[in-house]
């Protein structure tokens, strides 16, 4: 998949998690994404090309509101 996801999207992996959801939020981008599981808000950090070989789709997309409140640290 391409990128066509960006930060503070919801995400749907190709495998589970080990508590049994596969919805993930963006939760960092760069040289590696960090995701946050939706349901234990556990996270993993993948290196970006192995991020992309396991993202099924994208869920939604981030609203406005939350990419104005973007904070870069």
């Amino acid at each position: 998949m391409t990128s066509n996801y960006e930060l503070n999207d919801i995400v749907e992996m190709k495998k589970q998690h080990a508590c049994g959801t596969n919805r993930f939020k963006i939760i960092r981008m760069g040289a590696d994404i960090r995701i946050k599981c939706e349901n234990c808000q556990r996270s993993i950090m993948l290196p970006r090309q192995t991020f992309n070989k396991k993202i099924k789709k994208v869920l939604e997309k981030a609203s406005s509101n939350e990419k104005e409140n973007e904070t870069w640290l």
